[in-house]
């Protein structure tokens, strides 16, 4: 599997959506505005993986800076909370289209997301997961902070950090 890594812009927002609609249910997607807020606010933590072959969108990694230490609701919507001189970031999406799953494309795009936390001089990546998914992520060297205070969507998330220095 060929991958190309770039940021994301505003032409990409049909697919970007088309993978939250596919990965989440309705009530944890995010929509489009937010989506493009986000890529014009942050477009240097927002990054796509490309097929090489085709061009289309195979998955995708976005958050944003803040110097806050714990993840919230309000960083899904509100992307005037986006400090690019913030020391942590709080990663609000990882996706990867379900037919391209169990290749290490998820793996790839955080790695892809540290490396630009490690150009910026950030300190922490931080993002909630739901509890299945918390092994898989330690495993990544990730750590459990503890039942998130974020309710997103009306649901329960696990808080997880990782140092972006190792």
């Amino acid at each position: 599997m060929g991958v190309i890594f770039k940021n994301a812009d505003i032409g990409d927002i049909p697919q970007i959506m088309q993978i939250e609609n596919e990965c989440f249910p309705p009530n944890e997607a995010e929509t489009v505005q937010a989506v493009s807020a986000r890529i014009a606010a942050a477009p240097e933590l927002f990054i796509v993986a490309l097929d090489e072959d085709s061009g289309r969108i195979m998955g995708f990694i976005n958050g944003i800076s803040t110097n806050e230490a714990s993840f919230r609701d309000e960083f899904f919507t509100d992307t005037s909370l986006h400090d690019p001189d913030g020391c942590n970031v709080m990663v609000i999406s990882l996706e990867v289209l379900p037919s391209c799953r169990n290749a290490g494309l998820g793996h790839m795009l955080i790695d892809k997301l540290l490396a630009r936390a490690r150009l910026y001089g950030k300190r922490q990546v931080v993002f909630i997961c739901h509890e299945a998914l918390i092994k898989k992520y330690e495993r990544m060297g990730f750590k459990l902070r503890g039942i998130s205070d974020s309710h997103w969507g009306g649901g329960s998330w696990f808080e997880m950090f990782g140092e972006v220095f190792k």
